[in-house]
């Protein structure tokens, strides 16, 4: 690794901060506008993942009932709000992860997110936690051309952070974030404790954390180090 300051790359929802009750609140809100049967906890890892509209388009596909088109603008409008209003709800980060992003940067490690979900409701979620002083730079579904699993989204968002693309590491918990990386030409950590609809050991991430306990200087030093 050079002097250049390397870069971490965080998902969002599923990975940084459990997001699925309010995920969830704000969908069935959102469908029962069209009076379709609210989606469950166990169909998160299902829907989670691309943003708002997939969730949307998703949520109808599991009842088996075709989405009108000129429908979708509205329906999204009424999520965005809904999920705007009730922020930060129930989300809360998981467990570990403030002592590990504050020893990351005191290791002198830089730090971004890099989520699918809508910057516009990306970055207040991570301001009203207390988490925004901890990141370089937030990027969301809607920031860039392309969103993961495209390496564009995480090689931009690494740029966008000051950052060198050379010298940076994905976390996440899905196949967008695990693909992404690969994608990008970066290792990867995944999380098992996320929303990802197949278990994290057939993502094939360069290694996987049990909790943010484990996400250590040292780590990252290494995965940077072996590349």
């Amino acid at each position: 690794m050079s002097d250049t300051t390397a870069t971490i790359v965080f998902d969002l929802d599923g990975t940084l901060v459990d997001t699925a009750h309010d995920l969830i609140d704000s969908l069935n809100f959102t469908i029962a506008a069209h009076n379709l049967a609210p989606v469950t906890y166990d169909d998160i890892t299902h829907l989670v993942g691309h943003g708002a509209r997939v969730m949307i388009e998703r949520a109808f596909a599991l009842r088996g009932i075709d989405l009108p088109a000129e429908a979708l603008p509205a329906m999204m409008q009424r999520f965005v709000a809904h999920y705007g209003e009730n922020m930060p709800g129930h989300s809360r980060p998981f467990d570990g992860l403030t002592e590990a992003l504050e020893q990351l940067r005191q290791a002198g490690y830089r730090l971004a997110v890099c989520t699918n979900k809508m910057e516009s409701l990306a970055r207040p979620l991570i301001e009203s936690l207390g988490l925004s002083g901890h990141f370089a730079a937030i990027s969301g579904g809607d920031t860039f051309a392309q969103r993961k699993p495209h390496g564009d989204h995480i090689r931009l968002t690494v740029e966008m952070a000051g950052g060198d693309p050379s010298e940076a590491v994905m976390v996440g918990d899905s196949i967008n974030d695990i693909l992404g990386a690969r994608n990008a030409g970066v290792p990867s950590i995944a999380v098992p404790f996320g929303y990802s609809d197949v278990p994290v050991e057939e993502l094939g991430a360069t290694c996987i954390i049990a909790s943010y306990n484990e996400l250590t200087p040292e780590l990252v030093g290494r995965l940077l180090s072996s590349r």
